[in-house]
């Protein structure tokens, strides 16, 4: 089993759902960096369920406590590390249905990997909760390309809902005003706000779960990062999207709809303006031979109905070794998107603090 990842940037994540605590350690970054605890609380509670009416009832602080790698307000260039408490735990939710596999969740596959041995509490490391420190590292990540780069930015928005969508594709020029996005309901058309918690409000209301599609973007990007063939700049970037759970699609640029294109309409035709190169349309998503072009990098996340729902359902009992049914209890989330803009971003600034070093 393992953890980690990274190349120059290498991050471990450690802790159980219900555990006393989870965390992150970040090791390779550069020494002297100056870290705001209050940039790092920002992050924390747009991905927090706390005063989000939508959100699990599960409310914990997601206070960090930085353990090691930080002295006098910057990093020391030694493994920096994140300590998150658990606090609002409710265990017993789950160990009247232990040996029950519940759809959707990673009870079976883990059950088969680790035989049985896993914790199996709010589904243990395999939890959403693990995002938590996901976001401290990103945060932590986010600052020192603030340090690095200045005018880099990288940010998301929720393309869609349920059955309730956004513009799904936006012109380049658009992407530096989405700076402006609100960070805690990050939409293009303000008014489709409601629209969209109303599709969350009546899955919860029928005991069931919505999916949606949150875009992340990045601005001020060099072009000329990035490797071809196995270490491209997608490949990296999707790596770490795929480790947030509930991700299920990734796609750069015009993604699938590429492929209902003609070449003259796929290709984006360069331009010089200003001294720069530039192109006209985005349909490759900044990025062409796995190598940036110096356009926005663009990417859409496909993330999944949350599969704990409290409806009845179909599944099997591994002690008794039967078939069955399953009405989970506990506390979830009926929309993991509204929560999920952070992660995106958090595990994006990793990647691009990887290339940079």
């Amino acid at each position: 089993m393992t953890s980690s990842w990274g190349d120059q940037l290498k991050i471990s994540l450690f802790g159980e759902s219900h555990g006393a605590a989870i965390g992150a350690v970040i090791d390779g970054l550069p020494a002297g960096i100056p870290i705001d605890p209050e940039l790092i609380k920002l992050e924390m509670s747009r991905r927090s369920a706390r005063g989000k009416a939508l959100a699990t009832p599960r409310k914990e602080p997601d206070e960090v406590e930085i353990v090691s790698g930080y002295f006098n307000g910057k990093t020391t260039g030694t493994p920096l590390a994140g300590l998150i408490r658990n606090h609002n735990t409710h265990s017993g939710d789950y160990s009247r249905t232990r040996t029950k596999m519940r759809p959707g969740h990673a009870d079976y596959t883990g059950w088969l990997r680790y035989e049985g041995y896993q914790d199996y509490r709010g589904g243990g490391h395999f939890s959403g909760r693990l995002t938590a420190p996901m976001v401290f590292a990103g945060a932590v990540a986010k600052q020192v390309l603030m340090h690095q780069m200045p005018s880099l930015y990288i940010g998301s928005r929720i393309v869609s809902i349920g059955q309730v969508s956004d513009h799904k594709h936006v012109a380049p020029e658009q992407y530096d005003r989405m700076k402006a996005l609100n960070p805690m309901f990050p939409v293009l058309t303000e008014s489709i706000k409601d629209e969209m918690e109303k599709q969350v409000e009546t899955a919860r209301d029928e005991q069931d779960s919505v999916g949606g599609i949150i875009e992340g973007f990045i601005t001020g990007m060099p072009g000329g990062w990035g490797n071809p063939i196995f270490e491209s700049v997608e490949s990296r970037l999707s790596a770490l999207l795929f480790a947030i759970p509930a991700v299920k699609g990734v796609e750069f640029g015009s993604g699938f709809d590429i492929a209902t294109m003609r070449g003259s309409e796929a290709n984006d035709p360069f331009f010089i303006e200003g001294g720069q190169v530039r192109t006209r349309t985005n349909c490759n998503g900044g990025i062409n031979g796995g190598i940036t072009n110096g356009m926005p990098v663009v990417f859409r996340v496909a993330f999944k109905p949350t599969p704990s729902i409290a409806r009845k359902q179909y599944t099997i009992d591994m002690e008794k070794q039967e078939n069955t049914t399953i009405a989970i209890e506990g506390r979830h989330d009926p929309c993991i998107v509204l929560r999920a803009a952070p992660v995106v971003e958090a595990v994006t600034a990793l990647c691009i603090l990887d290339l940079s070093l």
